[in-house]
């Protein structure tokens, strides 16, 4: 008999028949159980040992015990035991994740707020400062993280290169409240920047408040990159690296729920501190006091991150890479950075990708800025403001709560393409919702008054409720799909891929939209006067950002069957 072509056994399985081998059958055995033991993804084994003619007696023992299958689970043990239905190996994997993705959203909430109120609020700014931000110093700073992450990827194991990517952050943000914020005067320039912008003229505004406040500013931007990096890079990296395509379609939904739940707990701190601040005697800096308890969270929680990681490489990981088939890795040098970003183009799996993310940031964009200066408008104290952004937050994350929960199902009812079309669908509709209502503010005055609201508090509810639902939908089904697609790739594509497509296209994303709007008050002489082309052009981009999904989920089937066949 051809012991090498019988299925693998398992070590449960052999052990129970143990009595009745001989001494002769337990030898031949012993490499039947290394083979049980190297096929951990649950899939079928290469031939590890040459083929053996036995005795008929020894023959009968293996077909006995050669009958059970081994669970299709990245790196779990063919007998191991399973808690509601799930191996306990695939829990050792998903809480982890989930913890680090509750402190990761819970910083990046906290985050958010902060920055906003920070360059919004800050002497000589407000909202227009922030498209002159996301395309002139956001974007170029995302494209220098992108090209030093390509060359740390070519240098750090994946360990190394997350908390080089994580400390920086981390250190910073626990520095601008406890050193940087309270030498801000003798940092900023201000009677510079009042003598320049009396000299160029009120039309330079956003671009000398840049100067201004180039602390707050630089704090913006590391707080953006807090969600290119370490949410989308850092994160999602480790998370496909350890989990199934299987059990990323069955958890990845849910790891918003409990990231959501941060969503709503930050959103109450930053109330909590917003009224500290109010509650504060005169001569005392309550917004300095706010940013030590705020950014002492942060740091908190960043230290968190990093000893769960430390937990995922040191019990988890190991099992992952030991339980994948060995492959000869094809010597070759590492790619410039060039090279690589010539590589990712010549994909177009690569390039739906990376145009879902431009899409997205250009769409939420084009309204986002407009809803923001509202906002202003209505709370121009910066506590007030604060407040109303915590509260903002707080409903994105009940909302998304419950958005996380229906995902799964239509995950499992509807498939990837159908998760993958809901989030333009609601950017669309909300959006239309919130041009309509800034366009037709005049004819809906006297409605709104009936209702108690004026045309600026009803612009900033609509935006915000736009806002809510579009992030909700992004959370709970654009994010997941998206990180699902990065799968089935190689690890070179997927590596470099993520880096360059979350790194660069979403600030990318951001600035067109904000490069979009500079262009459209120039050519019109007002954001309200560019408001009507605003809607056309959000229009446009949906509808490619649908077309480039459909193309994405024909790709991405096909990639699945033939990684499938592969194995």
């Amino acid at each position: 008999m051809v012991l090498a072509t019988t299925a693998p056994s398992t070590i449960g399985g052999m052990r129970a028949n143990a009595r009745m081998t001989t001494r002769c059958s337990a030898s031949v055995a012993a490499p039947r159980i290394g083979m049980a033991q190297s096929g951990l993804m649950g899939q079928r084994m290469p031939s590890l040992v040459k083929p053996q003619v036995v005795q008929p007696r020894v023959a009968t023992t293996v077909k006995a015990v050669a009958q059970p299958s081994v669970p299709a689970v990245l790196g779990a043990a063919p007998d191991e035991k399973k808690f509601l239905g799930i191996p306990t190996f695939t829990w050792q994997k998903i809480i982890p994740l989930g913890m680090m993705f509750f402190c990761i959203l819970f910083n990046y909430t906290i985050l958010r707020d902060t920055k906003d109120v920070l360059v919004v609020t800050a002497p000589g700014s407000g909202a227009e400062i922030i498209p002159f931000l996301k395309t002139w110093v956001n974007l170029p700073m995302a494209i220098g993280f992108t090209v030093l992450y390509t060359k740390l990827s070519n240098v750090l194991s994946n360990e190394q290169l997350f908390y080089t990517c994580i400390i920086p952050f981390i250190a910073f943000f626990g520095a601008f409240a406890f050193v940087l914020y309270p030498i801000r005067d003798m940092l900023h320039p201000t009677a510079f920047c009042e003598n320049l912008l009396d000299t160029m003229g009120a039309r330079f505004a956003g671009p000398i408040a840049i100067v201004r406040n180039w602390t707050y500013c630089l704090f913006y931007v590391m707080a953006e990159l807090w969600g290119s990096v370490v949410v989308s890079v850092l994160f999602w990296g480790l998370a496909n690296q350890i989990t199934t395509v299987d059990e990323a379609k069955q958890f990845y939904p849910l790891f918003g729920l409990g990231a959501n739940v941060a969503l709503i707990f930050s959103g109450r701190a930053v109330k909590i501190f917003s009224q500290i601040r109010a509650n504060l005697p005169e001569g005392v800096d309550g917004w300095g006091l706010s940013l030590k308890g705020l950014m002492g969270m942060v740091v908190i929680g960043g230290l968190i991150i990093c000893a769960v990681h430390a937990y995922l490489q040191k019990t988890v990981v190991p099992k992952v890479q030991g339980s994948m088939p060995k492959k000869e890795k094809k010597k070759k040098e590492p790619m410039s950075v060039g090279e690589s970003f010539k590589f990712l183009a010549a994909s177009p799996y690569i390039r739906d990708l990376a145009f879902l993310v431009v899409a997205y940031g250009i769409s939420i964009n084009l309204v986002e800025v407009t809803w923001k200066s509202k906002i202003k408008e209505q709370f121009p104290n910066p506590n007030d403001y604060s407040a109303f952004m915590g509260d903002f937050s707080t409903a994105t994350g009940a909302v998304t709560f419950t958005m996380m929960i229906v995902s799964r199902w239509i995950f499992n009812k509807f498939g990837w393409g159908v998760a993958a079309l809901i989030t333009p669908s609601v950017l669309l509709a909300t959006g239309i919702i919130f041009f309509s209502l800034v366009l037709f503010s005049g004819p809906l005055t006297p409605t709104l008054a009936t209702l108690g609201l004026t045309p600026l508090f009803a612009a900033v509810l609509v935006g915000a409720a736009q806002n809510i639902f579009s992030k909700a939908s992004k959370y709970s089904l654009f994010d997941p799909c998206k990180e699902m697609a990065y799968i089935p790739l190689d690890d070179e594509t997927r590596t470099k891929g993520k880096a360059a497509i979350d790194v660069i296209c979403n600030p990318l994303g951001k600035s067109g939209g904000a490069l979009i709007q500079q262009f459209m008050i120039i050519g019109f002489g007002s954001l309200a006067a560019s408001t009507p082309y605003l809607g056309l052009i959000l229009l446009g981009i949906v509808g490619l950002w649908i077309f480039a999904a459909k193309d994405l989920d024909v790709r991405f089937e096909a990639l699945q069957k033939e990684g499938g066949s592969e194995e």
